[in-house]
């Protein structure tokens, strides 16, 4: 009797096994297969409440076609984040058995697993793996690859997650780094994306196409390549912050070569250019444009005054005080550069983040460095030495006037 009952029992449990295999079956042959759970059916078979496994996945469809997902597997790569692998099987089509240069029909000969980084979902990552099969044809000895139609070109991503990237660097709310954090991908990849995407939009025939908006005021600044001794210039639109040239060099030519881009019309409607005191860039304007009223801009004018007036005073100071004899007063000037050179605000805002214990430096476990905090005192430091230093003191008064007649609205 006792054996009877547990015969019955297994015997309904073997039941409801096979309508969940049933219903398995027939929710795979309506989804895309490249979207498969991670959970297996033995999963839900030790489980001792079966409910309906509808309830538990959401199916979307799939753009992967000729994919079939065979297995999933997830992996912690760090803290945050998942990546969930789907395994599977790239369908081979007739057509990929035909030659491409002579059309005779080839055969397998060799694959290897591919795997191609796909759409992240919330904060997980996902890539699809298979194998990619290789052709090959006796007729006139050349190899094709099989063709994977949800591949972009010339990146190992799907074309979903080259879209995506697209999508995220035209909204121009994200920077290059920061879309390569969200999608999981290299920097350079998303730098090499976006070099397409800016081509597409911009470039006809290898020409940069004109600036779509005609520009009031104007800004030019060189930089650094790759904090190397060479150097680029770039023009933007001071209203927009759009980009309108970019150039290796920082001599003349540059300005002449953006001028001759967008046309003598066009540089007649521009009002200003803002501009460091480089000698080149605004001789090179007065020259073309004399129309245009050339502005030195505000940080590069305080940062000369920084650099060759309080510096210079200070160095002259402390030689001054050494050979008097006050040393005690010629070594409160030692490394006060920096108190000396930045506003107010800023030591303000800095002695703050002293008090409330901000970190600097995190250390280093390995090279045995203990973190560094934020020093404060900095507020002190510069108002003693501006009453010990009367020179001191009239030069932060310059710079001071010099700040405000740059908030001004009005010539008088």
């Amino acid at each position: 009797m006792i054996i009877s009952e547990k015969i019955v029992k297994c015997l309904e449990n073997i039941k409801k096994v096979v309508k969940k295999l049933i219903l398995l079956v027939k929710i795979s042959k309506n989804t895309p297969k490249s979207l498969i759970e991670n959970k297996t059916i033995e999963d839900y078979s030790s489980t001792s409440s079966l409910k309906s496994i509808s309830d538990d996945f959401l199916f979307i469809p799939s753009s992967l076609q000729g994919f079939t997902n065979t297995n999933t597997k997830c992996e912690r790569i760090n803290e945050t984040r998942n990546l969930y692998k789907f395994n599977g099987i790239l369908t081979i089509n007739d057509s990929d058995y035909i030659c491409n240069k002579c059309g005779h029909k080839m055969h397998i000969n060799n694959s290897h697993p591919i795997t191609l980084k796909h759409l992240c979902f919330g904060g997980n990552l996902t890539c699809v793996c298979f194998n990619h099969t290789q052709f090959y044809c006796e007729n006139c000895h050349s190899t094709n690859m099989q063709n994977i139609s949800f591949k972009a070109d010339n990146h190992r991503i799907t074309n979903e997650l080259y879209n995506y990237v697209r999508d995220l660097l035209a909204t121009g709310h994200y920077t290059n780094k920061e879309v390569a954090e969200i999608t999981g991908l290299n920097r350079n990849v998303v730098k090499d994306i976006d070099r397409e995407r800016l081509e597409e939009k911009y470039v006809v025939n290898g020409e940069l196409i004109k600036p779509e908006k005609q520009a009031t005021y104007l800004g030019i600044d060189e930089f650094k390549l790759h904090n190397g001794y060479k150097y680029a210039t770039h023009i933007i639109d001071l209203e927009t912050g759009h980009i309108l040239w970019i150039q290796e060099s920082k001599k003349k030519q540059v300005v002449y070569d953006f001028i001759n881009h967008v046309g003598s019309e066009w540089m007649n409607k521009v009002k200003a250019v803002a501009c460091d005191m480089n000698s080149d860039f605004e001789e090179a304007f007065r020259e073309k444009c004399p129309n245009i009223t050339i502005v030195f801009d505000y940080f590069h004018i305080v940062k000369n005054y920084n650099e060759k007036v309080i510096s210079a005073i200070r160095k002259d100071e402390q030689a001054r005080l050494k050979k008097e004899g006050k040393t005690e007063e010629a070594n409160s000037l030692k490394r006060s550069k920096y108190i000396l050179t930045a506003s107010l605000s800023t030591l303000i805002k800095k002695d703050k983040e002293a008090e409330d214990g901000k970190v600097i430096d995190k250390g280093s476990n390995l090279f045995k460095k203990t973190p560094v905090k934020r020093t404060g005192g900095k507020v002190d430091k510069y108002n003693k030495i501006l009453e010990e230093n009367e020179l001191l003191f009239l030069a932060e008064l310059i710079k001071e006037k010099l700040h405000n007649a740059y908030t001004l609205n009005n010539e008088r």
